[in-house]
């Protein structure tokens, strides 16, 4: 199971939201240049960027952020937030992220979506943000009808190997992952799931691995001293 300290970025900052509202934020640092490299000194093997900024508004105000932290670590960056066409998902490869994660654009594109996954191959991943199993968009401030397990499904017919799965309604809130949903997703698919939300002690980790998730997004816990990453890192 890989362990991917998470940086959330807004006006440039690096920060966390409480349940997705953009007017609960806390700023823990303003350089996350400086916060990444604390994350690969202390054993990262990846890292989780977050473009809050674009995730709800589409445009690119972190960028040059992101460039910073790609020529200052040398560990694979995977990116979300505001990747909305093809242009976008070019220019972050070509920066050198790893994986672009979309979003917004993969539920309201799927045409678009489909081709993607065709032609960038595992460098494509899909962030499923989901309240109450329906998949949220545009920074989290839509629920849509869309049932997240069915599209899921149809991810996986196009060939997408990985998702990111946030419960909403976990993400910030220390009170562990939606272990359930986790378990559900496994049973009705083949894709690999990368949980995000809520995830704060050890226990959460052991259960998850357990199920069997490839992976395990960490925010709040670690900036808030719940959970080290040392700690973390045992269950990679």
């Amino acid at each position: 199971m890989v362990i991917y300290p998470a940086i959330d970025m807004k006006d440039r900052a690096c920060v966390r939201l409480t349940q997705g509202f953009y007017d609960k934020v806390t700023v823990y640092e303003s350089d996350p240049v400086k916060v990444a490299k604390r994350w690969e000194k202390e054993g990262a093997s990846h890292i989780h960027l977050v473009d809050l900024d674009g995730a709800r508004d589409g445009i690119r105000v972190n960028e040059s952020i992101v460039k910073d932290i790609l020529a200052n670590i040398h560990i694979p960056v995977q990116l979300g937030g505001g990747i909305r066409d093809t242009d976008t998902i070019m220019d972050f490869l070509s920066y050198g992220v790893s994986q672009v994660i979309v979003g917004t654009a993969a539920i309201k594109n799927k045409p678009w979506i489909r081709d993607m996954i065709k032609e960038y191959e595992d460098k494509i991943m899909v962030s499923i943000d989901a309240k109450k199993g329906f998949i949220a968009t545009d920074g989290w401030e839509s629920i849509s009808n869309t049932r997240a397990i069915d599209y899921i499904r149809e991810l996986e017919s196009y060939g997408l190997r990985r998702i990111v799965y946030t419960d909403i309604e976990k993400d910030g809130m220390l009170a562990g992952p939606n272990f359930k949903i986790y378990q559900e997703l496994k049973e009705k698919s083949n894709i690999e799931i990368i949980a995000s939300g809520g995830i704060t002690t050890v226990e959460d980790l052991k259960r998850l691995k357990e199920i069997k998730v490839y992976g395990a997004i960490i925010g709040k816990a670690l900036y808030g001293g719940e959970l080290s990453l040392q700690e973390a890192l045992k269950w990679q």
